[in-house]
């Protein structure tokens, strides 16, 4: 069998077992420890805008924990971009709240400005006002910022920005995850860095910042017995994955100009099939974490990801939309049909900071045989 070229693999740059040795040479092995307060650290200067950081364990966990800290309640409404993974939206059913879903718009591909102020008008026409927005920025393209913020403030409703695809992308030269109430960062497995599972919720203030790591250690209260005054969560990063973190933030301006760079190469060569790339606007910069395409059919994205599938090569259809999920079915949604297009003609191509020029080439050669066929 052919090598395996993979989606989005991790990719380590050499210092992270230094962090992580560290924590065991001075048994730092809880969920606490110098390695969690330096990564902390060091994503509030990468992020700049005098941000708070509290690194947790799953970008999932840092939705639900924003979700908490704005009172989202059972049977409150809160509006999600409908083109998203399951993570964005799930954490609003741990509550009892009912998501609403929004299409996309075409420029970015993320929420449409113009449906999610139909949709808030309407909803306060049923006197259901949204309690908060999710927006994210799909496979790093920043979303339109200005217009959705706008919105946001001219109707009084908090946004939870998730960035957990977009650490590195920026709007007008502001870091993608410093817009927003709260801004969402995961460091799953294939994320443009990671420490093999954990994710952060970016704050404002100190205070907010403390109230995250309180509910994220199971909101113990001060005193010298356990006593709960609240109900907590088993929420916080481990000393141990924080040590992977922080070697990792050595390397991510490196990772963030490879995967560009793949991007780049990736639309160079493929400049003469009928292929459309996730355009990038005017004053957006997107770390480009998959270069993703579309195609002019279902039919085609179908015949090239079975043409790389057959190579051991991997691609991924773009994600299904929300109110496509046989979870969410019954979920009311402000459509304009463009995320199920990008869900049926799109595909990401494989995209890691760790792909030699071969391995771009091998992939490059198999969809440009495909359309020759």
């Amino acid at each position: 069998m052919k090598e395996k070229i993979w989606l989005s693999s991790p990719h380590m740059g050499g210092t992270e077992k230094k962090y992580v040795q560290e924590a065991f040479d001075s048994n730092w092995i809880a969920p606490l420890g110098p390695n969690v307060d330096g990564f902390e650290k060091d994503l509030e200067k990468y992020l700049k805008n005098d941000v708070k950081v509290a690194a947790l364990s799953s970008g999932t966990g840092a939705i639900h924990l924003a979700l908490i800290q704005l009172g989202i309640k059972a049977n409150d409404t809160v509006l999600c971009q409908s083109m998203t993974f399951s993570a964005s939206a799930n954490p609003i059913t741990y509550l009892g709240a009912n998501p609403i879903f929004i299409d996309s718009e075409m420029d970015t591909w993320n929420m449409d400005p113009e449906l999610l102020e139909n949709a808030i008008k309407a909803e306060i026409i049923n006197r259901h006002k949204p309690k908060a927005i999710i927006l994210v920025h799909l496979y790093g393209m920043p979303a339109k910022l200005d217009e959705i913020m706008a919105i946001a403030n001219k109707y009084s409703i908090p946004v939870i920005e998730d960035a957990a695809e977009a650490l590195g992308s920026k709007y007008k030269g502001h870091m993608c995850g410093t817009f927003g109430d709260f801004g969402i960062l995961s460091f799953n497995g294939n994320k443009i860095i990671t420490t093999s599972g954990g994710g952060a919720l970016v704050s404002h203030d100190q205070k907010t910042k403390e109230q995250t790591v309180f509910l994220s250690t199971q909101a113990r209260d001060q005193a010298p017995h356990y006593q709960h005054s609240k109900i907590g969560y088993n929420y916080r990063m481990s000393n141990i994955v924080a040590g992977i973190g922080r070697g990792q933030m050595e390397v991510l301006k490196e990772r963030v100009t490879q995967r560009r760079k793949n991007f780049a190469y990736y639309k160079k060569q493929l400049r003469d099939l009928p292929i459309t790339f996730h355009p990038e606007p005017k004053e957006t910069y997107s770390n480009r974490w998959l270069t993703t395409i579309l195609t002019e059919s279902y039919e085609t994205r179908e015949k090239v990801r079975l043409a790389l599938e057959k190579e051991n090569i991997e691609s991924r259809p773009l994600w299904k939309p929300m109110h496509l999920q046989p979870v969410f079915t019954n979920v009311k949604t402000y459509l304009n049909g463009h995320s199920e297009k990008l869900f049926e003609n799109g595909l990401c191509l494989p995209s890691g900071s760790n792909l030699t020029e071969y391995q771009l080439d091998r992939t490059i050669n198999i969809i440009k045989k495909t359309y020759q066929v």
